[in-house]
């Protein structure tokens, strides 16, 4: 009977918990921690598909994708499917939240044989005799006179369009921010942010990694002992060799410049790449379900010849244009300053 319990008991909380993203400071999950767990206009619940929910005081409800503490940003999208809807009346006031890349897109409401150009509806506010879509072209809004306007509207896009947005069915997920609570430090140095207590807003970063400075003494001799013996060993070979070819020049016998010179200094390897700063300052995105980029035909990884994958986390070099996974293209510039495709070095 106690097994029993125990498993129904397993169950009910299992089926409670959000299946994704993992869920820490500043948010928590309102119905299972305490109000210490988080901070204020940070509330997620569960919904009963075990999505995780975001509830923006003037938008209703959002479905959580993703969350980037390092970056502060979250990726939401609309839990009924049809997300330009939601983008008609959506207002951040009241929320902690904003608009990482903010993009005019203008709605127009066009008979079905409207064909003038090739416009991509938005299957959702469309119906049989009519189609909906959306453009952040001033061409497209300038020569669309048989339509009727709907409204424009800024759209927080998940990446940076360096072009005008012929149509698009704004499928993508909404890529968002929050400034406060700053907790980007404490993340990247692999800390734990949180509150300083129950009755008050400031935070404070713990459970820092100790430095090298906090390795114990006995460890410390061992990684002295470790690198400064074979170091020792290597100078005295290198002093011998160095020796043994004087000796050969004293006596007589002609030495092999090149190969001396070579002995004595080797060529070093210089890596010339790109400072991490301005590795981690190009901008990065969530790959959504659409997979849509602003290039058409980058569905491969031209580093790792992969296919790209949803939820996959993309980077971009801003002077080309030219998309990576974001671990692929940090290390390549970590030891290269070019583009991998074009070979154009990109802005420092």
């Amino acid at each position: 009977m106690k097994i029993l319990t125990l498993f129904v008991t397993f169950f009910f909380f299992f089926f409670l918990l959000c299946t994704e993203p993992v869920i820490r400071f500043p948010f928590r999950i309102r119905t299972r921690q305490n109000e210490s767990c988080g901070y204020q206009g940070f509330d997620l619940s569960c919904d009963g598909a075990n999505q995780t929910i975001l509830e923006l005081p003037s938008s209703g409800q959002l479905t959580v994708q993703a969350i980037e503490y390092a970056e502060q940003e979250i990726w939401v999208n609309d839990p009924e499917g049809c997300l330009p809807k939601r983008l008609l009346s959506l207002d951040f006031s009241g929320s902690p939240f904003t608009g990482v890349y903010n993009q005019n897109f203008t709605f127009f409401n066009c008979s079905s044989s409207y064909l003038t150009y090739d416009l991509n509806p938005i299957a959702c506010l469309s119906g049989s005799n009519y189609t909906v879509f959306a453009t952040s072209s001033p061409r497209v809004v300038r020569n669309v006179s048989s339509c009727v306007l709907v409204k424009t509207v800024p759209v927080p896009v998940e990446w940076p369009f360096f072009e005008q947005v012929l149509s698009s069915d704004l499928s993508n997920h909404l890529r968002l921010q929050w400034g406060t609570p700053r907790c980007r430090r404490c993340v990247v140095r692999g800390g734990r942010c949180g509150l300083k207590g129950n009755s008050t807003t400031e935070i404070e970063c713990t459970s820092i990694p100790q430095r090298v400075s906090g390795i114990p003494r006995g460890a410390r001799y061992a990684i002295v002992v470790g690198v400064g013996v074979p170091a020792i060993l290597f100078v005295l070979g290198l002093l011998c060799f160095l020796c043994g070819r004087v000796k050969s020049i004293v006596r007589g016998r002609r030495p092999i410049i090149g190969e001396f010179a070579t002995a004595v200094a080797p060529h070093s390897v210089v890596i010339s790449g790109l400072d991490r700063v301005v590795i981690e300052s190009y901008p990065k995105i969530v790959l959504g379900e659409s997979k849509r980029l602003p290039k058409p035909d980058d569905s491969t990884c031209p580093i790792c010849l992969a296919d790209y994958q949803p939820k996959e986390t993309l980077k971009t070099i801003p002077q080309c244009n030219h998309c990576f996974h974001a671990d692929c293209i940090d290390e390549w510039l970590r030891m290269n300053a070019t583009c991998p495709v074009c070979r154009n070095p990109p802005p420092q």
